[in-house]
Formats: structure tokens, sequence, C-alpha cells
């Protein structure tokens, strides 16, 4: 698992203090630098959302990068402050050319630099965009889009800069806006509670970013017609001199332009198919295809067609998402709608079509920003079709549940003796919010959602995505809920590891305990842990073998051994798994221990250590930092590698 990047922020200039006139050109890069994505976002927010989400995030890198001066000293006369001089001067030219980018074009003038299209960076055939975010992002977005340049530059100062007004009005200035107070009169119209999080959240972040392919039909119909046009003057003599009528039809192909009627059906709103709130207790299957249609906007002709048209033909000011290998095209049909109604902010759309969920919502404030999210649940049953997330807001998360529910509650992962709390459900089957995990900033809590049908329950976890992932124990051939004292006691040291397959399109994950080893110099016994998450498209598995030594705290993470991706290991196929760690004891000595699985005769360490046990553990004395190779051999003698 990857550890969380350090984040720094330059403390706000004090306007009170003292200014300097020049910037050494080493402090200058030494800031833009380190606070490379903090400017990019001030200058995607800043240039004006007519450029559109793609141009925006390119042209915000480029002014970004063409911000260091060309002297030695970076000095154009212009004050800054003396605490930050460097990202507070390079800031002010950021500043100074996103204005730039807002103001129209004149012919007698000469077009600055920053006016122009960025020539590089360039993706041709891609569109590039920031994440989706949630119905309170798409709303200050859509309340920034009607803002002038300059005010959108003075609310960014003030909210995520955190600068007061008279330092607006001094950056302003010197970013060569004409009128400061009326910028600053112009921020003041946006009300946003807690702007300063929603401006750092990943709606506005240019540098974490989703590719997408641009119109394809467009761009073949362009390179064809620019073909046809080249060619026409060629053919044109061959064409008339050929007897007849010429070449003949296309075999079975319809003629150029002939309207599909299946196409233009998946797009009407009186022919999505519903399902009746009593067909799932006689079907024989127990899936996503037999959920009712819900919600009380369900017969919003209106809703149904904007939604339906967006996810035909998604514009620019649609942020599209979509798990890995989710096809994001058209509906290949009628697709069946499962809720229709308004969550939180926002209105919400949920359909779907057989292989995928879509979901699309838009702002209840109105508007023509609007979000499409896809997930791919092909092969659903009943044990990971119990849920699907219906909005996010303020890092909380609502589900509409399965209609063969019988009671929902929370449970703290964290907490293994701690109790389940009620969840309420509204008639639609909506829960209440509840926090999220996914976008949680640190590990004090895990709540999962806790669901029960007639005879079992499940727990299920936001990853992130549309369809939450279920969470299982036991060996790989017979997984099974976590209900035992002993598997809540091995998840609430596991949970905290779950980030690293987070936003992967994980259909389940499952942890199971393949090991347990007594530890030298009797220190207690650890337990070995192999954490494996399955994914809907079947490939992109992430496999962790963690190590659990004794702790006083129940939630205390477990340490993460080996880990590897797209590999059989402690799977169905192939539940054989090794790994090990270099140990301190607590009379300061060091081992290298190793488990291998029940199918493990032997085990074995070279390299830096050399070492071998019969059975399935290992414990061999070793220095500090030293490095080792294991394998072992399982009962046919076949030699088998660490997990890595």
């Amino acid at each position: 698992m990857r550890p969380h990047e350090a984040v720094t922020t330059p403390e706000p200039a004090d306007s009170s203090g003292p200014y300097a006139t020049s910037v050494g050109i080493e402090q200058a890069e030494a800031a833009l630098v380190e606070h490379y994505t903090r400017l990019v976002r001030i200058a995607y927010l800043v240039l004006p959302p007519s450029l559109g989400r793609n141009r925006r995030v390119l042209t915000a890198h480029a002014l970004v990068q063409r911000s260091l001066p060309h002297g030695r000293t970076a000095g154009d006369g212009s004050e800054v402050p003396a605490r930050e001089p460097g990202f507070a001067y390079v800031r002010g030219r950021v500043l100074r050319q996103a204005l730039d980018a807002g103001r129209p074009l004149r012919r007698p003038v000469w077009p600055k630099r920053a006016q122009l299209p960025p020539l590089l960076p360039h993706v041709w055939g891609l569109r590039l965009f920031p994440r989706a975010g949630g119905a309170d992002e798409l709303a200050l977005d859509q309340r920034l889009s009607g803002l002038s340049c300059p005010a959108r530059a003075a609310f960014v100062l003030r909210a995520l800069e955190d600068l007061p007004d008279p330092e607006v009005r001094r950056v302003l200035a010197a970013a060569g806006t004409e009128d400061p107070d009326a910028a600053l009169a112009g921020a003041d119209g946006v009300d946003a509670p807690e702007a300063a999080a929603l401006l750092l959240s990943p709606e506005f972040d240019p540098c974490s970013l989703q590719a997408r392919p641009t119109d394809l039909l467009r761009r073949r119909r362009y390179a064809r017609a620019a073909a046809a046009a080249t060619a026409a003057a060629l053919v044109c003599g061959a064409l008339l001199a050929l007897p007849g009528d010429g070449w003949g039809p296309d075999g079975a192909a319809a003629p150029p332009y002939a309207r599909n009627p299946a196409a233009e059906s998946a797009l009407d709103p009186a022919k999505v198919r519903r399902i009746a709130p009593a067909a799932w207790e006689i079907s024989a299957r127990t899936d996503f295809s037999v959920w009712p249609t819900r919600g009380p906007l369900a017969r919003d002709h209106g809703l149904l067609r904007r939604a339906l048209a967006v996810w035909a033909r998604p514009g620019a000011a649609v942020q599209v998402s979509a798990t890995p290998a989710t096809p994001s095209g058209p509906p290949m049909g009628s697709p069946q709608l499962l809720y229709a109604g308004r969550v939180d902010s926002a209105r919400v759309v949920l359909f779907h079509d057989g292989m995928r969920i879509v979901r699309y919502a838009e702002s209840a404030r109105g508007g023509e920003a609007a979000a499409l999210d896809f997930a791919r649940v092909d092969g659903a049953d009943a044990t990971v079709s119990g849920a699907l997330v219906v909005g996010r807001s303020d890092g909380n998360v609502r589900y509409l549940t399965a209609p063969w529910l019988r009671r929902t509650s929370v449970r703290d992962l964290l907490d293994p003796d701690g109790s389940a709390r009620p969840l309420r459900r509204d008639r639609d089957g909506v829960t209440d919010p509840l926090p999220s995990p996914a976008t949680a900033r640190d590990c004090r809590s895990w709540d999962t959602l806790d669901v029960r049908d007639r005879t079992t329950d499940r727990l299920l976890t936001d990853l992130g995505e549309l369809t939450p992932a279920r969470l299982t124990s036991g060996p790989p051939s017979a997984p099974k809920d976590i209900s035992a004292p002993a598997d809540r006691a091995a998840w609430a040291r596991t949970a905290c590891l779950l980030p690293a397959v987070r936003s992967h399109g994980v259909r389940s994950v499952n942890s199971w305990q393949y090991a347990r080893q007594p530890l030298p110099e009797a220190n207690g016994a650890a337990a070995w842990l192999c954490t494996r998450a399955e994914t809907w498209r079947g490939t992109g598995s992430r496999v962790m073998a963690q190590f659990q030594a004794p702790s006083r705290e129940p939630a205390a993470p477990g340490a993460v051994a080996a880990r590897a991706e797209d590999t059989p290991a402690c799977g169905v196929r192939d539940p054989r798994v090794l790994a090990g760690v270099l140990w301190k004891s607590r009379g300061g000595h060091w081992y290298v221990l190793a488990a291998g699985s029940g199918q493990f005769r032997s085990v074995a360490t070279e390299g830096g250590v050399r070492g071998s046990a019969k059975g399935a553990l290992l414990a061999v004395r070793a220095a500090r930092g030293a490095g080792a190779e294991l394998y072992g051999h399982v009962s046919d003698g076949t030699r088998v590698e660490s997990l890595r």
C-alpha cells in the first residue's frame, strides 16, 4: 500500500507584515515545485469555465509552468510579502496569466500568450478532467461559473489562500485587475459554507485526473470527411465512367444517415423498464434485475429524458467517472429504472442495463452541471447486490438498499466488541447518511453497512464506488460473512489497510488467517493473514499478506509483509501463500519470521540470512536490516516463492 503523500500548505501572507520587491529565481523555482499542485488548483479555479474542463486543465498546468521569470532575479517592481516571498511571487504570476486568459480578444491588440491555447502539454484523442465530486461541489462549481475571472480570483484567495480583504485587493491589483473592490463584491455573492474544504476536494484538483476519449464518432466523421474531400477530385471521373449505377449497396447495411429505431427507443423515458414491487418474491434470480422501480421522481419524464440524453451524449459540463474496465458508452437498449428522487441537494437517477449501474445526478437548484457514474455489475448475485450508493455529501454516504433486506445497521470495524447501530431507511429503501470511510482523512473509525436478509448478516463497505464491497473471512474455498468474534478481531486490525484497494472496481474483500506462529523469546503468538480483493472484471486482483503481532490495541493495524497484483495466490485457484518479515523481539534481537499456508512442508531463506525449517513456520536469528529471499516446498515437492 502506498503511503499517503504529505501536502505542505504555505502560510497565508500577513497584509500588515513587511514586503519585498525582488525574489531570487531559486526561491521562485523552489516555491513552484513545492506548491505545484496548489498553484495549478488556483489557476484552474480562476480560468473561465467557457474553456471547457479539458482545456482548463491543460491551460492551468501550462500557466504554472510558465510562471518562472527569465532572469536571475524575479522582480517586476511589485511588492510581495516578505514571508513566503517565492510562493507569493509565483502565485501572482499565475493569477495575472489566468486573469489574462479570461479577457476577450480584441482585434487591434495583439493577444497575450495566456489568451491562446497552450501548445504543450497536449494529448491527442483524450479528454482530461478532475474526478467527480458530490452535489455540494457541483453546486459550488455552478455558482463560481457565474462570476467574472477577477471575482473568482477574489473568492479563491479568500477561501483557499485564507487572505484578508486588504491583501486580496493588493494581490489582485498587482495581477492587473482594474477594480479589485468590484471583484470582492462579486465574491461576496457566493454563499458557500465550508468553501475551503470544498475547494480542496478532488472536484477542483487538476493534478488528479481522469482520462476519457474524445467524441470518437465525431472525430471519425471529420477524418472521413477530410479523406473524402481529398479523394473526391481523383475518383469523380472514374465514378462517371462506371456503367449502370456505379458501386453497389453495402450489403445488408442501411443507407447512410438511416434512423435506428432501437437506439432512439433507448432514449425514450416512456420506454424504460419498470419492475413491479413484488417481482423479486417470485423470481428465480436475486440480483439487480429484480429490484423494483422506486423514488418520488420515477414518473418525472423531464428528469428521465435529461438523464438518458446525458448518458448517450455527455457534454463538456458533465463529470463522467467509471470503475476500471467499465464501458461508458450509451445505453444498449431501454434500461431498467431503479430509482429517481432527490437525495440531499441533488436529483438522482439510477439505471441498470444488465451489465452496468449508471448514476445520473444534477443539482436540485438547476443549471447544466451534472455527474454521470458507471459501475460494472455483471455476474451479481444476492451476496453483492444488497445496496448501491445513491448519494454522497459532506463526507457521508447514502445507500439504496435491496427490497429483500429486513434490517440495516452500522457497524464499526475498528470496534470488534461494539454492537451495531440502527440505520433508518425511508419507504423507498434509501438510508440515512452515515460516515464514509472512503473519503475520511484518517482511520479513527471504519463504519460499514450491516445488512440482513431472511437468514444472513453481511458487511458492506464503501470504497469510493457505486457498489459497496462485501467483506468476508475464511479460506478462499469457503469464504463466509463476518460473524465470529475471532473474525471481527482480525478485521479490526485489517480495516485500515483497505484504502489500498479503493476505487479499483472491487467486488469483495476476503481476509483469512492462514497461519499462527509462536514468537521467539516467549513474545507471544502472531497471526498471519492474507487479504485478497476481487474485482468485478475478474482481473486486477490485489493481495496483501499481513503480520499481526500481539498488541494491546484491538484496532492496531497489521504490518503488510508482502503484496501482489493480478496473481491467483491466496485465491480459489491457488490458495497457497508464503510471506515473511524482519521482526524485533522485546529483548532487542532481530529475527526473520516466515509463515506459509497449510500446503507447505518446508520453508527456507537464503541470501543475507540462511536457514530452513520443516513445516510452514520459520524463525531465524538475523542482523538488523538484513535481506533475505524466502521460498518453500509444498507436499508434491514443488518449489513456491514468497508472495511478491
